[in-house]
């Protein structure tokens, strides 16, 4: 069983902006994936939007937290307890100021290089040594306010970019379960 969890704030005044890359990107899966998944549904025990289908021969869960990015750890670690999954069969997908627009890079067992988000789920869950899938949302402009500069939707040039970012980003996913991480590290890093 997979956990695959995308990261960003709730709201549409949030749709579409930097920080909800992860968002974004478990959308895209959800439409991508091999066997037609279905639709996500609120769970108000796990305070997120999940669906699970079947994929590989396992099942696969994808969640978008709906608390602020903030608390992404509570509702992650109650699906983790509820479901029993392994810290190594935990995605988390979120933006990644550090990484110039277009690029994604996946981690494991690595700090939450100051994503708030992931640095509550890594809070909850007592451990780093989950799986991440980075999506680089990083301007050519100097960036003067970061708080700011994240909750800015994508400009019509970068709009292409991100389409592009988050279909690697399915395919990282898909090779990660199907190949494992070391391959898909080796392809997409």
């Amino acid at each position: 069983m997979k956990l695959i969890v995308g990261l960003g704030n709730i709201g549409k005044e949030y749709e579409k902006t930097r920080h909800n890359c992860g968002f974004m990107a478990v959308y895209y899966l959800q439409k991508s994936f091999i066997e037609t998944f279905g639709d996500f549904k609120l769970n108000k025990k796990f305070n997120a939007l999940i669906l699970s289908e079947n994929f590989n021969n396992e099942k696969i869960i994808l969640a978008m937290p709906q608390t602020f990015m903030n608390n992404s750890g509570e509702p992650v670690s109650a699906l983790m307890n509820y479901y029993k999954i392994n810290v190594m069969d935990l995605f988390v997908i979120h933006d990644d100021i550090d990484l110039p627009l277009g690029k994604i890079r996946i981690s494991q067992n690595s700090s939450s290089g100051g994503q708030k988000g992931v640095q509550s789920i890594i809070n909850h869950l007592g451990t780093k040594n989950f799986i991440r899938f980075r999506i680089g949302i990083k301007s050519k402009n100097i960036i003067k306010n970061t708080s700011k500069f994240v909750l800015q939707k994508f400009a019509k040039d970068e709009e292409k970019i991100i389409s592009k970012s988050l279909e690697k980003t399915h395919l990282a996913v898909i090779m990660t379960i199907t190949e494992g991480i070391n391959n898909a590290m080796n392809k997409f890093n």
